[in-house]
């Protein structure tokens, strides 16, 4: 007898995902708190404040491209966020592990790694190979 291939990930598979999307978020989530507040430091002396008062002209050049990475970090990460949250919706729709190119489900491993993945390595590296010709 032939086995049909799966073509989604059962409802337990589904909330093991979300336990695992959940934790992932939780944690992007803190991490760009604490990005935004970095990139929102006005730099004025307040009690959190413990640099010294005076500051020579390469301090606040540092201090600057440090705001600079802070907030480009805080951007990756926001985005990072929209991409857990959408896995989230994929699971409550049941679509969630299904590559959109190929339809196939996407191996538990590459999920477990990558929980917003929509693509199996399979069809990214394609779409890859499309985008350089």
């Amino acid at each position: 007898m032939e086995e049909t291939p799966k073509t989604r990930y059962s409802d337990a598979e589904l909330e093991e995902f979300r336990t695992i999307i959940c934790e992932k978020l939780s944690q992007a989530r803190a991490e760009y708190d604490t990005l935004r507040k970095i990139v929102m430091h006005n730099g004025s002396n307040d009690i959190e404040d413990t640099a010294p008062t005076f500051k020579t002209v390469e301090d606040d050049g540092a201090f600057q491209l440090s705001k600079e990475e802070a907030s480009q970090l805080a951007q990756r990460q926001y985005k990072f966020i929209q991409n857990l949250e959408a896995a989230l919706v994929r699971i409550e729709n049941k679509t969630y592990g299904i590559c959109r190119v190929t339809g196939k489900l996407i191996p538990k491993e590459r999920l477990r790694l990558v929980p917003h993945a929509t693509l199996t390595v399979e069809a990214k590296e394609m779409l890859s190979k499309q985008g350089k010709n």
